[in-house]
């Protein structure tokens, strides 16, 4: 049975082309959302296995869509989420679908493109949250936001998954991520910084 999908994108053209592209991949889209009231309701609705939202979206055209996303993750922990961005070239939406992100998300994984996630945590501010991470931990919450599990961190990093267990566990403390299941844990630490930094932008 093909995954069933919820879209929300404010932008027609490339809504309908993210459309196709699942049709064509064998996805099922069981409904379309142009800002993000319309895709809470939609995904209480049809209950999905995954929604594939924009950052910025209607009413307000800021993070409405990462907000939404959050809620959806909070209200509906069954559902996979696939939080896509403009900071990088429109392209990466592309990228990630034919990377088989949208079938990682729907068995519980996470997925953030490594080109966002390198030019969000270069940007260097005084507010930085991240400020208060060591260059390691830093290291290790880039990893983690591209979707890596601690072994695949340790393997990257040249160190026991051991050690990555420790830094993980600094990097949720040190951004007040409360305590939970470690899935949702991992995608707070890495949405939490990306909401302040969308705030703030």
């Amino acid at each position: 049975m093909s995954l069933r999908v919820v879209i929300a994108e404010d932008q027609a053209l490339l809504r309908q082309g993210i459309v196709r592209l699942l049709g064509d991949a064998g996805f099922e889209v069981v409904a379309e959302a142009a800002d993000a009231p319309d895709l809470l309701r939609k995904v209480a609705a049809h209950k999905p296995d995954v929604a594939i939202v924009d950052v910025q979206m209607p009413p307000d055209n800021t993070d409405d869509g990462l907000r939404a996303a959050m809620e959806i993750r909070a209200t509906h922990p069954g559902i996979g989420v696939l939080v896509l961005s403009q900071y990088a070239e429109e392209r990466y939406a592309v990228d990630l679908i034919g990377a088989d992100a949208v079938q990682r998300v729907a068995a519980g994984g996470s997925v953030l493109d490594p080109t966002v996630v390198a030019h969000m945590l270069g940007r260097r501010r005084r507010d930085d949250p991240l400020e208060v991470l060591t260059p390691r931990e830093r290291e290790v919450l880039e990893l983690m936001a591209e979707g890596r599990s601690n072994k695949g961190i340790a393997e990257v990093l040249v160190v026991t998954p051991h050690a990555i267990e420790k830094h993980v566990t600094s990097i949720f403390a040190k951004l007040g991520v409360a305590a939970g299941a470690e899935d949702h844990r991992r995608v707070l630490a890495v949405l939490r910084f990306i909401r302040g930094e969308s705030a703030r932008g």
